[in-house]
């Protein structure tokens, strides 16, 4: 599959007018959005409904970006829970799966390219997945 699936901090750049990070977002999904398909999933349409009161707005706001909706299959499933135990074997303090291994093991699972800001959980437990970051 070619396309790349894109994180929520960075529809959260551009929906929230991040002063910081806003153009560089927005500046990658044009820049990219012009010559591959750009996804979303499950997860990722819930970290950016924190920017929206309502989900007709939440709505909206995605059908004008152009992303296309894309199921976790359960292979990134399970991926992402031997990602989640790796992390726990380090140390890590969390009792459940992040988000970001959900994220991670699909792009991994679909050979998607990630455009994210945050590079190191995904470069540490998903070390095949081509990372688009600053």
């Amino acid at each position: 599959m070619k396309g790349i699936l894109v994180d929520s901090n960075i529809i959260l750049d551009i929906f929230l007018d991040d002063l910081k990070w806003g153009d560089w977002s927005q500046a990658r999904l044009e820049e990219y959005g012009d010559n591959t398909t750009l996804y979303i999933n499950s997860i990722i349409y819930s970290e950016i409904s924190i920017g929206f009161k309502f989900i007709e707005d939440l709505e909206s706001a995605v059908s004008k970006t152009g992303f296309l909706f894309l199921e976790i299959p359960k292979e990134a499933l399970f991926l992402a829970g031997k990602a989640f135990i790796k992390y726990r074997k380090k140390g890590g303090i969390k009792l459940t799966p992040l988000p970001d291994f959900f994220i991670g093991a699909q792009a991994a699972v679909y050979n998607l390219d990630l455009l994210t800001r945050d590079v190191s959980r995904y470069q540490t437990y998903f070390p095949t997945v081509k990372l688009i970051s600053p």
